[in-house]
């Protein structure tokens, strides 16, 4: 009898790791897996469960997870990060070679950016088929990061290998109606289908609670104050910045408080800087797991996601969705017309100023301040939009149409 084709999930961070990248390719393995037979192969916990040993194969929750062996190093640092990339890459390559089947599907995450190659490499070796699956573009994420130039030799390559990537890919999956748009562009002429599946919120999980009940805020002492909340990756592709000049800006309003929760490349920066200028209106937080997402999310009248410059088509922070679960308005540091500003645009629940400018973000935080009155109507629409358009279930559902 003829083995039933099987779907291979390809991704570093896995259950039990809760960073995003590893909770949503969990959720779609585990939505898949009611209907047809669903493998993933992934790394060791090298996030947020860093220092935990998973077994090296097991099952959970229908799934089967194979663990390949690898480095993990702190992935912090840029050469342990790449140690662990090559490392990890050989295990999964060789794992993928060993259990890929003829006729076998495949959904690879980019992240990290070799994870596709080598995905693409094992299936066409060994007759199966893949999507790609889109969080992080490359090399547009280096170059808005400032960590390459946009006619390096690298990024001439990697555009080079992304369009051998997307010639043989049987789908493409994006995140995002701009990065819909960047891929179709890159992949002109290889007739590669592209579908946009949004990421979703924790709707059942993460809903709004009254101020008063917050205890994060009870904590902090910043019950009395009108609180902005960056929530995440305090990274390179992260315009923190601006916040930062726009904070030490409003210093002498009191009323107006900042609160960091996460960590990332430019977390020590932001420690630096907030002590050496003297900025008292800003609380930074170590991260916290995603079972209290509840308090912190709630812990803020506004959330801020921020994107530096050059980042159109490039990623979509999924903060956001949480923050809508938990029915907060946005203040987006992007650019126009970037998935960001346009799901704030869609349901009026939020303010977008550009990246870098930090003046402008003073100023309309003084202007969100004075019309304060109006964010209870926001709030509800933020809530609202987590609820009907970025929805697990629904998202699920359109994978479950791709498989």
């Amino acid at each position: 009898m003829k083995e039933t084709a099987r779907l291979w999930v390809l991704t570093e961070p896995y259950y039990p790791e809760e960073t995003s990248t590893g909770y949503y390719l969990t959720r779609i393995a585990e939505g898949l897996a009611e209907d047809i037979p669903v493998s993933v192969i992934c790394g060791q916990p090298n996030y947020s469960a860093r220092g935990h040993i998973a077994p090296p194969r097991e099952t959970h929750k229908n799934v089967d997870i194979y663990r390949a062996g690898g480095t993990r190093l702190d992935k912090n640092v840029i050469v342990f990060r790449l140690v662990n990339m090559l490392t990890n890459g050989i295990a999964i390559f060789a794992k993928a070679l060993q259990k890929f089947r003829n006729g076998d599907r495949v959904l690879v995450v980019t992240t990290p950016p070799s994870l596709p190659f080598v995905a693409a490499v094992a299936s066409l070796v060994r007759g199966a088929s893949y999507t790609l699956l889109i969080h992080d573009n490359y090399p547009e994420i280096l170059i808005a990061a400032k960590k390459t130039h946009p006619n390096s030799a690298i990024v001439r390559v990697n555009h080079f290998l992304n369009r051998w990537l997307y010639k043989y890919a049987a789908r493409i999956v994006v995140v995002g109606r701009d990065m819909e748009h960047l891929v179709g562009k890159k992949a002109a002429g290889l007739d590669v289908p592209i579908t946009t599946i949004t990421n979703w919120g924790e709707n059942d999980a993460v809903v709004p609670i009254a101020r008063s009940e917050n205890r994060l805020l009870r904590e902090l002492g910043l019950e009395d104050k009108f609180v902005f909340l960056y929530a995440g990756n305090i990274g390179y592709p992260n315009d923190i910045e601006s916040i930062i000049s726009a904070a030490e800006e409003l210093k002498a309003t009191p009323e107006i408080h900042f609160i960091f929760l996460g960590a990332g490349a430019k977390r020590k920066w932001l420690l630096d800087e907030v002590r050496t200028r003297g900025i008292t209106n800003v609380s930074i937080l170590e991260p916290r797991p995603r079972t209290e997402q509840i308090d912190f999310l709630n812990a803020c009248d506004v959330a801020i996601v921020s994107l530096v410059s050059k980042m159109w088509g490039v990623s979509m922070p999924s903060r956001t969705y949480n923050a809508l679960a938990a029915g907060k308005p946005l203040l987006a540091l992007t650019e126009p017309n970037s998935e960001v500003a346009l799901t704030i645009g869609d349901d009026e629940i939020g303010w977008c100023v550009g990246p870098g400018d930090a003046e402008s973000l003073a100023k309309l935080i003084l202007e969100i301040y004075s019309e304060r009155s109006k964010l209870p109507d926001m709030s509800e629409r933020a809530r609202s939009a987590a609820v009907r358009r970025f929805d697990e279930r629904s998202a699920i559902e359109r994978y479950r149409g791709l498989f």
